[in-house]
């Protein structure tokens, strides 16, 4: 039996991080690109903006359908196979949804694609909160927040290279997924065995575990679904142009970017959960601020610090999920995150939309406020609770 010295076993699980870092970094690059490309092909076709959006829908339908399977699939075949297989059938049904170009044919291939991609990005988070160690988690964590946000934002830019008719675009994000089975491939040998350690747990059993992790997730990702959607609806309430309101989300973007080492940072240095807890009180200050600041030169620095703590939400959460939850329970808590994200994502732009309809351009941020008070509720109850 070879000895592993400590100095060499910190180089293995550091290179380990780096791969599985690099392979969802990819992974995101590929995914930011599929979904403007295909609204884009949608809308030279002719297709109306609701069925566009209909069709856009499929993807998170996918996520959320496939998030309860993936700790048996993990179990059944190996988390490594599992992932491997998910990079290769991903490439497969964006070649078929390149080939098909028909809107009704998309709404299976952008289910399937969603259903194949989500076992990846799963169990690569919980490769990395696995190898992360206590101490440094927050900070690696954050890192991995960023590229993930860095990746989704590249994708697009990608289709300012090669454009959006033809095969160029989709042979990108099909060479990108193909790199990202090799990036998986290349250290999966110094991965855990995740799927192996303790006892079983299923997504449902997991929800009563961290319902209010599970809540936080469900904010973050209606949040910045909804505000994504629906800024720009809002903006021209005030008379703000197009041309303005795509900056400021280029900002509120840049600030999920920027902001994610440095909360987790702060996380290792206090809690994950107190550091949660202030990202939720600083993005209802900003639900408050939004209308009075909108038209003044302080909604940059304003939007900036709302995209960092809005999705620092979700950051403090996967840290704490690190924290308290291992082995095949951390599979099916990783799943059910993806589970809520998905949940998330799909109820709170209706929502806010329809609160818009009936108050106006204040339904937008009334509707995000009360629905982060209400987490800012929950978690004080849980602390209180705890203490």
């Amino acid at each position: 039996m070879i000895a592993v010295s400590g100095d060499e076993e910190a180089r293995i699980q550091w290179a380990a991080i780096t791969g599985v870092i690099a392979t969802v970094s990819v992974f995101a690059i590929a995914q930011g690109l599929s979904y403007p490309l295909l609204s884009f092909i949608l809308q030279r076709q002719g297709v109306s903006p609701a069925m566009i959006g209909i069709s856009a829908a499929m993807t998170p339908i996918g996520f959320i359908v496939s998030s309860p399977l993936i700790p048996a699939l993990a179990r059944r075949f190996g988390a490594g196979r599992t992932a491997l297989t998910c990079a290769a059938l991903s490439a497969i049904v964006l070649a078929l949804i390149g080939w098909t170009q028909n809107v009704y044919l998309w709404f299976p291939l952008r289910f399937l694609i969603g259903a194949v991609t989500n076992p990846l990005y799963v169990l690569s988070e919980i490769w990395v909160i696995s190898l992360a160690p206590a101490a440094k988690r927050g900070r690696i964590m954050g890192v991995y927040s960023t590229i993930i946000s860095a990746g989704f934002a590249a994708g697009p830019l990608c289709l300012l290279a090669v454009g959006t008719e033809g095969w160029p675009p989709f042979l990108v994000g099909i060479c990108a997924f193909v790199l990202c089975g090799i990036c998986l491939a290349s250290v999966l040998p110094r991965l855990p065995k995740v799927e192996e350690a303790g006892h079983q747990v299923s997504v449902l059993g997991f929800i009563p575990m961290a319902w209010l992790l599970l809540f936080a997730v469900v904010v973050a990702a209606g949040f910045e679904q909804a505000a994504l959607a629906l800024l720009p609806v809002y903006g021209t309430h005030y008379g703000i142009g197009d041309i303005r309101m795509s900056a400021l989300l280029s900002v509120m973007i840049a600030g999920n970017i920027a902001m994610q080492v440095p909360l987790g940072l702060l996380a290792e240095r206090i809690s994950a959960r107190a550091v949660g807890l202030a990202c939720v009180a600083i993005t209802v200050l900003g639900c408050l601020l939004l209308p009075l600041l909108i038209e003044t030169p302080l909604i940059w620095p304003m939007i900036f610090v709302w995209g960092a703590v809005s999705y620092g939400i979700y950051t403090m959460s996967i840290i704490e999920l690190g924290e308290r939850f291992t082995g095949s329970t951390l599979i099916a808590g990783n799943a059910a995150f993806s589970l809520m994200w998905g949940v998330g994502g799909i109820t709170m732009p209706p929502l806010a939309g329809a609160a818009m309809d009936v108050l106006g351009a204040g339904g937008l941020p009334l509707t995000l406020g009360l629905l982060c008070l209400a987490l800012a509720a929950a978690s004080l109850v849980g602390r209180w609770k705890l203490a």
